[in-house]
């Protein structure tokens, strides 16, 4: 069995899960974890920040909920409203680190959360994923031409596609695929704790 993580990296709520993903890795080590990007922010959706105006109060929603931190260079962002959240460069960004380290995934997707919601990094700059590959010990170079490469929108069109074959429709959500069928674990909010009595029915 593994765990597959349907996250977007532009989601405030994924943000918000990334204590408890941190500690599900740790708990389970044996558990190999897939991690897949969404699109939340793509076509009609790839909007100014201002445009949604929800933003600052389901932040604070997932903030008391979850204990996650949102930085000052964020809240600059949300501030001056102009940034527009790409989700489809984002998901190049997430992959091209998958490929330089697939056993990692699970933590370089929280380390690029907190680049953007903590540090406010735009997700579509090669400069913010050269910056999480140093700071992850890998080849920077690798990375960021993966970013930038012919292949990158397709990356990011596979990891939609491979969304929408879960059934993912809400971000983030953890399953529990056996090979057969893949069985939700958590849809936006939960504890380790709700994740390992979910996992041990299972078994």
């Amino acid at each position: 069995m593994k765990l597959v993580y349907v996250f977007d990296a532009y989601c405030g709520w994924s943000h918000g899960f990334s204590a408890t993903l941190r500690e599900v890795v740790s708990r389970h080590p044996d558990l190999p974890i897939e991690v897949v990007s969404g699109g939340l922010f793509t076509g009609p959706r790839r909007v100014p920040i201002r445009e949604f105006g929800h933003v600052q109060g389901a932040n604070a929603q997932i903030a008391e909920l979850t204990g996650a931190a949102f930085g000052e260079g964020y809240e600059r962002l949300i501030v001056d409203g102009s940034f527009v959240m790409d989700s489809e460069a984002a998901a190049r960004g997430v992959a091209a680190l998958r490929q330089a380290a697939p056993g990692r995934a699970a933590e370089l997707a929280i380390a690029l959360q907190q680049a953007f919601y903590v540090d406010g990094l735009s997700l579509s700059e090669p400069a913010t994923y050269r910056k999480v590959a140093e700071e992850a010990g890998l080849n920077a170079e690798a990375v960021v031409a993966a970013f930038e490469g012919p292949e990158a929108p397709h990356t990011a069109a596979d990891d939609f596609h491979r969304a929408a074959e879960l059934g993912v429709t809400s971000f983030p959500t953890l399953l529990a695929d056996d090979g057969e069928r893949a069985v939700p674990l958590a849809r936006g909010h939960a504890t380790a704790d709700d994740i390992d009595r979910r996992l041990a029915s299972l078994v």
